[in-house]
């Protein structure tokens, strides 16, 4: 073999040796970006392509149209905290103990008074942004955390590389001597540096979405967008707020123009990540999710000269375990793997994580302890998903005047447990989406048979219950 030959052989197996090498890197560092939105507070049909035919959501509509829409998503609670947790660590708040929003009621005329349940989400659990770190992204939290008092349980403390406006508060706060003004700046977040005078919250965390996403467009990454809006305070820019005014009609359902206004904050925003994506060339690659953490928040109180939103023609709304309370919009959009369409499956916020973990191919799984179930085979297979129950656990009051209960779906049958009566109520969802005719009476079997389904899932999680309230029981007797 001649010298020349011998140093193009070399040659060759460099090259090979090397670009081997090169495509295992390349391999490795192909994993899909994910970006999960989780709006506060967006009811059922607060976007057009869930119905509303007075709110504008083209960007919203853009992936429901482009992805797959569930119209059977839950979140795991009627509040957000719950909810949250939920998501995070693919586990019931009822076995978190982590069953109402934080810091909650308290209501010491109540004929039952609530367990002595978690205030925070505890630092042991292994969360979806530890997941995703030790497998190699980059994480970050950008807005509404609410899941703990103490900066311990906050997000830098949960597996996120970065947090940026998320701590203890559950909604922007207005409040003149602490030097705050809700959505506006300047806003008295410890976890957020005021921007110029008025500036708007939302359009300033999706500003700061923007850059982690180009400044991490390299590598992957996992990107937690939990907006505040559109909970309360009711505040938005004038001219959009105008633009509802004009636009207002009494024959329809949603007619709050403050309320429209915010939820085409969220639209606008929603439109800046998917520009982003798509100059950067990351969009076909780019989970996204896109959901709510309970129902549409009424507003029946006094303190809102009309109501906040409409769920219709879904029964009651946030903090109530009716539809309206509990039913989300849930989008999943994944450009080159998912093909678009409309999904009845019902599925439930605890699904999120192993659903993700399986379309970015982890394959340690099997390692956590989850109460949901991977929906990866409905997404990309167009796969039938085993019929299994969905479960929701309440003991406590709400504002909104909710009151204790416990509750299953399975199949298209729901059961409600209404702890301080011991009563139920079973619907059927297909005929009665509105849970306007009790049927416990006429479907016998099936109303025990979901309840022993209901008691054994809180045995299984160790559900805590809420108590009799001794002072209320004497008041009674008196």
């Amino acid at each position: 073999m001649t010298q020349i030959l011998r140093k193009r052989i070399n040659t060759f197996i460099f090259f090979v040796c090397f670009s081997s090498l090169f495509s295992c890197c390349n391999k490795k560092e192909n994993k899909p970006n994910i970006i999960f939105i989780l709006v506060d507070d967006l009811g059922w049909t607060d976007t057009s392509s869930y119905g509303s035919k007075f709110y504008q959501t083209p960007n919203i509509d853009y992936l429901a149209s482009n992805g797959v829409k569930f119209t059977n998503a839950y979140a795991a609670s009627n509040v957000c905290s719950p909810t949250r947790a939920s998501i995070l660590t693919g586990k019931y708040p009822a076995r978190l103990h982590l069953t109402d929003f934080i810091p909650g009621k308290i209501s010491p005329n109540t004929k039952l008074l609530p367990p002595k349940w978690n205030k925070f989400l505890d630092t042991s659990e292994i969360t979806i942004a530890k997941a995703f770190k030790n497998y190699g992204y980059t994480t970050a939290h950008i807005g509404k955390w609410h899941l703990g008092k103490d900066k311990k349980y906050w997000p830098e403390n949960h597996g996120f590389d970065i947090n940026i406006g998320g701590w203890s508060s559950g909604q922007p706060i207005i409040n003149k001597r602490k030097n705050s003004n809700g959505y506006f700046s300047p806003y008295g977040n410890p976890k957020l540096e005021d921007g110029k005078q008025g500036e708007y919250l939302t359009k300033r965390l999706t500003e700061e979405a923007k850059q982690f996403i180009k400044n991490n467009q390299s590598k992957p990454f996992f990107l937690n967008l939990w907006f505040y809006s559109v909970h309360t305070p009711l505040q938005a820019e004038k001219e959009k707020i105008e633009k509802y005014q004009r636009k207002k009609n009494k024959s329809i359902h949603h007619k709050n123009p403050t309320y429209a206004a915010m939820v085409e904050h969220v639209d606008d925003a929603v439109g800046e990540i998917i520009k982003t994506l798509q100059d950067l060339h990351l969009d076909k690659e780019t989970i996204i999710v896109f959901t709510s953490d309970n129902g549409g928040l009424i507003g029946n109180h006094a303190r809102f000269k009309e109501k906040v939103t409409s769920n219709y023609p879904l029964r009651s709304g946030k903090g109530d375990v009716y539809e309206g309370g509990v039913r989300v919009p849930t989008i999943f959009y994944y450009p080159s793997k998912i093909k678009p369409r409309a999904e009845k499956t019902p599925i439930i916020s605890v699904d999120f994580f192993p659903t993700l973990l399986q379309l970015s191919e982890i394959k340690n799984k099997d390692d956590y302890n989850f109460d949901g179930v991977s929906l990866a085979d409905i997404l990309i297979k167009n796969e039938n998903l085993e019929v299994r129950p969905l479960f929701w656990h309440y003991p406590h009051y709400h504002t909104e005047g909710a009151k204790p209960h416990s509750a299953i779906r399975f199949k298209n049958y729901k059961l409600i447990h209404h702890l301080e009566t011991d009563s139920l109520q079973l619907f059927n969802l297909e005929k009665d989406i509105g849970e306007k005719i009790n049927i416990a009476n006429i479907k016998p079997k099936t109303t025990v048979k979901l309840f022993s389904m209901l008691q054994e899932f809180k045995q299984k999680v160790k559900a805590q219950e809420p108590i009799i309230n001794l002072k209320y029981i004497k008041y009674e007797q008196e």
